[in-house]
């Protein structure tokens, strides 16, 4: 019979080494003396069954929790290891971030300032060094509210010149569903993104909403600004935001980008929309949020991919469900179609041919309806384009605003 102690070792081994990695464990273990191996036994059984094999939490909280543990108390060779090891192992990025965020409260702005050096230092040295976001004057995103009811949450960034830009986000999400892109943007013009009535720092006023009540609060957000006409740029849900205005604001706008979304669903897709609101109200976020993620990104991307997919999913169930559902009222109501052929707004809608949500078919249905429409399929993307091939979206994008001004 296996000794208990013996079966206890290898079921933290198995931890220990999900968690750290196999080369760190094979040099700890294979470095082992007669001094320090029941130690290294201890710390195996105790720790890494006893401790991280508990079923309480997962172990990417758990990993997170050690994060901000020896943060707090300074141990920077533990954190450094703990730290590698998260990244390398898929803990999403801005987790890992919200975290060290967290501790400059708790732990004291030094200790975060060390914690966010030694990370930065371990991305660089993966080849995952983040993009630079300078927050010099002209460049940094500063954060603003609409005056008028609800509230709307919005970013600025980017110089005074150049043409306006307006990003409209897809249901579910927030405004930085566009960070990229926005700071791509942002070098030769200003760029607004906002967060959608029911969504993140937006008012959240009782549902149902209608199409019409988010076409309102985009109209209110520019005319604020005070910057139109602008060019819009909007996915899905934000798509369809961009098809009201062109119809019923065209002096608003200089261009619009209709991006992954649709002018009317088929008659079909009501007890879909129908059962996802119930799921919503029954389950909260949970009840909908891996359904919605690889509607999202395609199988490819998740695979390719798994961060993404992670932060998409951990951002989907922050969501407040009362807003979510309000919006899916309004998205699934959608009836633009026959209306799209009065528009003569300079438009380029883009589409995902993985897509199920908003299919290429739809898009042309779109682009057929509107004189002058470009459409541009991305044969990698299924619904959340711009995060899936952020290279293509952008460059579609750029050419697009060249011609416009």
């Amino acid at each position: 019979m296996t000794h208990p102690r013996e079966d206890d070792f290898d079921r933290g081994l198995l931890n220990r080494r999900a968690v750290l990695g196999d080369a760190w464990v094979d040099q700890s273990l294979g470095r082992a003396t007669t001094f320090n191996a029941e130690f290294q036994d201890l710390i195996t059984r105790y720790a890494w069954h006893d401790i991280w094999g508990r079923p309480g939490l997962d172990h990417t909280t758990r990993r997170l929790l050690v994060l901000g543990m020896t943060m707090g108390l300074a141990r920077w060779e533990e954190f450094e290891l703990h730290c590698r090891a998260a990244i390398r192992g898929g803990v999403p990025l801005e987790a890992i971030k919200e975290t060290l965020m967290q501790g400059a409260i708790y732990c004291g702005v030094p200790a975060a300032n060390t914690a966010f050096k030694i990370t930065l230092e371990i991305l660089r040295a993966e080849g995952r060094a983040p993009e630079p976001q300078p927050l010099t004057a002209g460049v940094r995103a500063s954060e603003h509210r609409t005056f008028s009811a609800p509230q709307l949450h919005a970013v600025l960034q980017g110089p005074g010149r150049g043409t306006p830009v307006v990003m409209s986000h897809a249901l579910g999400l927030d405004l930085h569903m566009w960070d990229a892109l926005a700071a791509r943007l942002a070098s030769t013009r200003p760029v607004l993104r906002y967060d959608h009535r029911g969504h993140a720092g937006s008012g959240k006023p009782p549902g149902p909403y209608a199409m019409d009540d988010l076409v309102d609060d985009a109209v209110r957000l520019i005319r604020e600004w005070g910057h139109g006409p602008v060019v819009w740029i909007g996915l899905s849900m934000g798509g369809m935001v961009g098809q009201g205005l062109a119809i019923r604001h065209p002096d608003l706008l200089r261009g619009a980008v209709l991006a992954n979304t649709t002018a009317r669903y088929p008659e079909a897709t009501k007890p879909t929309w129908a059962a996802r609101i119930a799921a919503v109200e029954q389950g909260g976020m949970a009840a909908v949020a891996d359904a919605v993620v690889e509607r999202y990104l395609s199988a490819d991307s998740r695979a390719a991919h798994p961060e993404l997919a992670q932060a998409l999913r951990a951002r989907l169930l922050r969501a407040d469900p009362k807003g979510y559902v309000a919006c899916c009222h309004a998205v699934a109501g959608v009836d633009y179609l026959d209306r799209l052929a009065g528009v003569t707004v300079p438009t380029l809608v883009l589409a995902g041919a993985k897509d199920v949500g908003a299919t290429p078919e739809m898009a042309k249905a779109i682009a057929d309806r509107i004189a002058g429409a470009e459409l541009r399929v991305f044969d990698d993307a299924a619904h959340l384009s711009v995060a899936e091939v952020p290279d293509a979206f952008h460059d579609a994008v750029a050419a697009f605003l060249a011609r416009v001004g």
